[in-house]
């Protein structure tokens, strides 16, 4: 799992640029920031907090991605997507940023700077989905639960809440691509083994996580 890097974006750095055409807001845990279906007519970035996108379909719910502070989403909306494919929620409290589609596209023209920690943004969570889909592809279900469990453990870190993090074995399938059942089997062979535990919520051993994925056998050979 790659580690996540500032870009150099703040509150202060995105009002410069985008002045009475940005808003912020904070909001609660599990509220909605938009859901799938409606208008694609902005960009967010995430100031603080946690975003979870995931995906319906008349069969199925998939979890796409779960977005740490410093995060840009929404971003469809910029080459023509005219409907969010996806809803987007927060995990615990967030403050969030809203960016003007039109505002946007006139400051990656005329704004280098911004245009570049943009571009370099993008190219990020594209290594970072082709790493998850080569995860899902091949790798095994308990390696890949590892590599969730460490993203959940820089979650709570960040956030420096009293509050352990409160995260279904339910929510952990969906993430890994398996089912609960498998997810508690192992959920239990970790917690015997010190990498997780509960104590009014998931608290995660992250030294002792990373040795685990580094003793792994690696499912696809490096080259």
């Amino acid at each position: 799992m790659p580690s996540k890097r500032s870009l150099g974006v703040s509150h202060a750095f995105l009002r410069r640029r985008f002045r009475t055409r940005m808003t912020f807001r904070n909001y609660r845990d599990k509220e909605v920031v938009f859901s799938q279906g409606d208008p694609a007519d902005s960009v967010f970035y995430i100031d603080s907090g946690t975003v979870k996108l995931t995906a319906v379909t008349t069969r199925k719910k998939a979890i796409i991605a779960i977005l740490q502070q410093g995060s840009f989403f929404g971003e469809g909306c910029l080459a023509g997507q005219s409907r969010r494919i996806c809803t987007a929620r927060s995990i615990g409290q967030s403050n969030v940023i809203r960016l003007q589609k039109e505002r946007t596209v006139h400051t990656l023209k005329r704004d280098a700077h911004f245009a570049a920690l943009f571009a370099e943004y993008l190219l990020s969570r594209v290594v970072r989905i082709e790493e998850d889909l080569i995860d899902q592809f091949f790798n095994f279900s308990e390696k890949r639960l590892a590599r969730v469990l460490l993203l959940f453990g820089d979650i709570s870190s960040e956030s420096k809440s009293d509050s352990p993090l409160k995260v279904s074995q339910s929510t952990l399938a969906e993430m890994v691509g398996t089912t609960r059942q498998r997810v508690s089997k192992f959920m239990n062979q970790f917690k015997k083994k010190g990498l997780v535990s509960y104590n009014g919520g998931l608290q995660v051993n992250k030294a002792l996580v990373v040795a685990f994925l580094e003793n792994r056998p690696m499912s696809v050979k490096k080259t």
